[in-house]
């Protein structure tokens, strides 16, 4: 009989130009989310320049953050401690906003604000600032290169989230494989092996993410995962008690496992045997569920727009993700190491993937819609091109997926079986599983190599009378029986085209399920694409436009064209917004050195509505160093700065850049 390849349908093109019509329409009307936590005002401002020294330093956030006595660091020009260490909390209602007190006295020069903490999602965040008192200085502050959660702890972090996802899916999906598609797979002992496998991941990968985060949120120090202090302030924290309440929850699970494969796989009254199924997929469902809970509560799910309803939508998406590849993985451990596998099961399953992949479907266009935003936002941030990388090898998967139905429907094709069909007894089922084998054979027969295979069995030596029989000769002959006799049973299941290509296309989908949860892992990680975009928008360098609550920077090269008739004027517009603003002006060399000028005068212009020039007279402070208060912007717009510098009774020149204030 030949054998060809099935071919896909049109069924899986409208399928996926119908997701992507769906994804198109709720991209297209986004709102804002929040996750990621992200500083979005201080007091002093980056880069302010103040007359006197502040009694604090208060930083604003865009949402709730986990603070420690040494989240926030003020460091004076020489990289000493200028704070007093002691956090303030001065948060209120929808405001989250934390503050330090600062040393008296504090000498003029520039100062330098470092923080670090833990947002509500779980992930470490840091930044630092500056702010000078007087007029600015030089400083030897040195802060560290490595980002929060780098290096070689973020590093095996990471990979621990990655085994503790790999975990559960294979203990979930191994779990609701057996129960819903396959019973007889219980008494199996390379499916029995795989799930226990999951669960041992699942809690070591737990156990080691619990130890290495205090250093991943704090030092970055292996060293540190010993520290017994340290881990009791995670214990305190919301993700600390979610991978504690995952230990426990493990707990249940290996009673679960225990069950599964104890009792229940010895059950051989038909009543009892569901009675008990019921009782396992109901509790089994319940501590799924719990799992996959813990990551809901301490991550992207548990905080910014509509965690309400996005933490049981995440639980939803981790169990179907669990059922598929979960599934997935134990139904190809029964392909290649199974004495067999009935086709019913494999159509069983066939219809949980496919109920998965709607699920999957369904909740991860939620979720890109939550955590993306736009249209710009999925195609300009990593987290975006990580999500349309996803997105791209779930379409693969899905491919795979559908070939490998239309191979399961060919097992179950009567017209493929005739040649299996002749040789059955009459009236017998038509299936293309092997006679039942012992429980040695069904929890793992010795595996041999081809070329053992292909010789042919000793012949029997002359019958012996009983009492001259050796008995390490006879165990020898036992074993060589059971060898021949696997390897025959290997060769028919070798020789199964149907099988062969099931096999096939289920191995190629567990290799695409590995990238694509090594991406999910990634994904789970990376800034949401909505925050990074309005951040770059924050912070861009395009111009000199004016961010709410931070002051307008502009720097402008000057040449009167006589002595020390060139250099740059660096202006400070604060907080370069509508109402009155504090303005200082940097008048230096080329070499950066403060030049002393003997007149310096600005004049603002909003020349769309016709007003200005508004003058603004600044006075001398020290050299190099002009300054103004109460600068009135009287409206919002693209203004026109104009500064006129001059050095000489006769040189002198007019410079002007147009700034947005909002």
């Amino acid at each position: 009989m030949t054998t060809t390849a099935p071919r896909l349908g049109n069924a899986l093109a409208r399928l996926l130009i119908l997701a992507a019509a769906l994804l198109g329409t709720l991209l297209a009307g986004a709102a804002p989310a929040s996750a990621h936590a992200a500083l979005t005002g201080s007091d002093p401002k980056d880069g302010a320049v103040v007359a006197t020294a502040p009694k604090e330093v208060n930083l604003t956030f865009s949402e709730q953050v986990a603070m420690s006595p040494d989240s926030i660091r003020v460091l004076d020009p020489a990289g000493r401690r200028a704070d007093t260490g002691e956090m303030r909390d001065l948060c209120s209602g929808s405001v989250v906003r934390y503050g330090v007190e600062l040393r008296a006295g504090l000498p003029d020069g520039t100062y330098t604000v470092a923080w670090q903490t833990v947002s509500a999602d779980s992930h470490p965040i840091a930044g630092a600032f500056t702010f000078s008192i007087g007029a600015p200085s030089s400083t030897s502050v040195a802060l560290p290169d490595q980002a929060p959660g780098g290096g070689l702890v973020g590093t095996l972090y990471g990979i621990a989230r990655y085994l503790s996802y790999a975990g559960f899916a294979v203990l979930v999906g191994g779990g609701a494989f057996v129960l819903a598609c396959w019973p007889r797979g219980a008494s199996v002992r390379p499916v029995q092996q795989t799930v226990v496998r999951g669960w041992l991941t699942l809690t070591v990968a737990t156990l080691a993410m619990l130890l290495l985060r205090n250093p991943y949120t704090g030092s970055g120090e292996l060293s540190d995962a010993f520290d017994l202090a340290g881990l009791k302030t995670v214990l305190e924290t919301k993700t600390g008690a979610a991978l504690t309440s995952r230990l426990l929850l493990l707990g249940a699970a290996a009673l679960f496992v225990a069950v599964l494969f104890g009792a229940y796989a010895r059950r051989t009254d038909p009543k009892e045997k569901k009675d008990l199924a019921f009782g396992l997929g109901l509790g089994g469902t319940v501590v799924a569920a719990g799992i996959a809970g813990t990551w809901a509560l301490a991550e992207h799910a548990s905080t910014g727009l509509q965690p309400g309803v996005a933490m049981p939508v995440d639980i939803l998406h981790l169990l179907a993700v669990a059922a598929w590849l979960g599934g997935l993985t134990v139904l190809l451990v029964a392909l290649y190491r199974a004495p067999s596998v009935e086709r019913s099961a494999v159509e069983r399953f066939s219809k949980v993937a496919f109920g998965s992949v709607a699920v999957l479907a369904a909740t991860g266009l939620y979720q890109s819609w939550r955590q993306v935003g736009s249209w710009s936002a999925l195609t300009g941030t990593r987290y975006g091109q990580l999500l349309l990388v996803k997105i791209g090898l779930m379409a693969v998967l899905i491919g795979i997926a559908w070939v490998s139905r239309r191979w399961t429907q060919r097992l179950a094709d009567p017209a493929t079986r005739e040649a299996d069909a002749d040789e059955t007894d009459e009236g017998s089922d038509e299936t293309d599983e092997v006679p039942e084998e012992t429980d040695e054979s069904a929890g793992g027969e010795p595996e041999v190599s081809e070329a053992e295979a292909a010789e042919p069995a000793e012949p029997a030596e002359p019958a012996e009378p009983a009492e001259a029989i050796d008995p390490q000769r006879a165990a020898q002959l036992a074993r060589q029986r059971a060898a021949v006799a696997t390897a025959r049973r290997k060769r028919e299941r070798d020789a199964d085209p149907e099988r062969g290509g099931l096999r096939r296309s289920v191995l190629t989908e567990a290799a695409v399920a590995v990238v694509l949860l090594a991406v999910t892992t990634v994904l789970t990680s990376t800034e949401p694409g909505r925050t990074e975009e309005e951040a770059g928008r924050a912070t861009s360098a395009s111009g000199p436009a004016a961010v709410p609550d931070r002051p307008v920077d502009i720097r402008l090269p000057f040449d009167t064209g006589g002595v020390d008739g060139k250099g740059v004027v660096r202006l400070s517009l604060d907080p370069g917004r509508t109402g009155a603003n504090a303005l200082h002006i940097f008048v230096e060399r080329p070499n950066g050195k403060p030049l002393d000028v003997p007149e310096i005068k600005v004049a603002l212009t909003l020349e769309a509505k016709d007003v200005g020039p508004l003058p603004v007279a600044p006075d001398r402070i020290q050299t190099g160093h002009w300054s103004a208060s109460g600068v009135q912007i009287p409206m919002p717009g693209d203004w026109k700065l104009q500064v006129t510098v001059r050095t000489s009774e006769i040189d002198q020149t007019t410079i002007d850049k147009n700034v947005k204030i909002g």
